[in-house]
């Protein structure tokens, strides 16, 4: 598919050269690690890369010049996550930062807050996660209880965080809590940033069924961060974190893309080389699924504006059932085989093994398939909840 309209002219070409020298040498070790379920690949090699990129000024590309971006459109920054899935690059370990918080605090943050924030995650230097679900307050997340009180002008906060991908190499988390003694609900909450390495700050890795840690619980106990770091005024807090919600399906979505391609290819060739390819069931559900994933991208250009509104959750649902359903056919194609794990390290799982087993959470994370249902239900149709 040609490029969307309004993309630069060269600025492709010019990303996708820059990735072919940069990815030689010194970082050649780096093409294809990390991802879901491989966060623990080679975090140290990444995060050198990670401020490789910042200091060459391809990470935070739409963000304004003044803060170490390009002010570059949707369509570039479509074009730029294209070019690095197809080279392979390894997985962005400051995605939280530049995809999720930096937006936030470029739409809500004083002066100071961006003067202080954003170039640390544009250079690659602070890493961030995020601070939303708790045991009680997963998909339903206005059911929020983690406490915040101010004391000598600093927020005291108490509480636990659940699911939180990537908190045991966080410097900061942004911290959904509640302000407000007696309110329920989405009233009297408060969105706090709040550093990680602090006395207060436990962070516990949680062991997923591939057999690797990439989410954590985090427990505050008295944890502090200055008052001046509320994004937002107190008590909106519901607000500001729906606005970072809607930033999460941002442009790299279409980058996802082509990293599920190369898994569909994976199985396509696993078909193959098993006989699968023959089963007349099985050769349906491959053809049925590039289909898909055709259709995937079609829609994803669709949204591809500044401000989609809650027809975003299309995206996620569509995505995430679809990328479940790729982790079956990964196991139907391998036959008997893919029951046995005998690979070192890691469960001894090959790739299509652990494309099963982290894609059974796809539709639970970033809120789950019945939320989406409900959203596009009752935002997007006018439905009665």
């Amino acid at each position: 598919m040609p490029d969307p309209a309004g993309t630069t002219p060269g600025l492709r070409e010019e990303a996708r050269a820059w990735l072919e020298e940069a990815l030689s040498g010194e970082f050649a070790h780096a093409r294809g690690l990390g991802g879901p379920g491989r966060e623990h690949e080679g975090h140290e090699l990444r995060q050198a890369w990670e401020r490789h990129l910042g200091k060459a000024g391809w990470t935070c590309l739409g963000w304004p010049e003044r803060y170490g971006g390009r002010a570059a459109s949707l369509e570039d920054q479509v074009a730029f996550h294209e070019e690095y899935a197809r080279a392979d690059a390894p997985a962005r370990v400051g995605h939280i930062g530049e995809g999720l918080i930096g937006p936030t605090i470029l739409e809500f943050g004083t002066d100071e807050q961006k003067d202080r924030f954003l170039p640390p995650i544009q250079r690659g230097e602070e890493l961030w996660c995020q601070g939303y679900s708790e045991p009680e307050a997963g998909s339903d997340l206005a059911n929020v209880q983690t406490k915040a009180r101010l004391e000598g002008g600093e927020w005291v906060i108490t509480g636990q965080k659940v699911w939180t991908s990537l908190a045991h190499v966080a410097d900061w988390c942004f911290v959904l809590c509640r302000t407000e003694s007696g309110s329920q609900r989405h009233k009297g909450l408060s969105y706090l940033l709040v550093p990680m390495g602090r006395p207060g700050v436990v962070v516990r890795p949680i062991v997923q069924l591939t057999g690797t840690s990439e989410f954590n619980e985090v427990f505050f106990d008295g944890a502090r961060t200055a008052a001046r770091n509320i994004l937002g005024a107190p008590g909106d807090g519901w607000r500001v974190a729906m606005a970072t919600l809607g930033y999460e399906r941002g442009a790299s979505t279409l980058g996802q893309q082509i990293g599920f391609r190369r898994e569909l290819a994976k199985v396509i060739e696993t078909a193959r080389r098993t006989g699968a390819i023959h089963d007349p069931v099985l050769r349906d559900r491959l053809v049925r699924s590039w289909l898909e994933l055709e259709v995937m991208r079609l829609n994803a250009f669709r949204m591809l504006r500044p401000d989609p509104g809650p027809e975003v959750s299309i995206a996620k649902l569509y995505w995430s059932e679809w990328h479940r359903r790729l982790g079956e056919l990964a196991q139907a194609v391998q036959g008997k085989a893919g029951l046995v794990a005998d690979l070192p390290g890691d469960l001894g799982l090959n790739e299509l093994q652990r494309l099963y087993l982290f894609s059974r959470a796809d539709t639970i994370y970033a809120g789950s398939s019945e939320i989406q249902r409900n959203i596009i239900a009752e935002r997007t149709l006018g439905l009665p909840r």
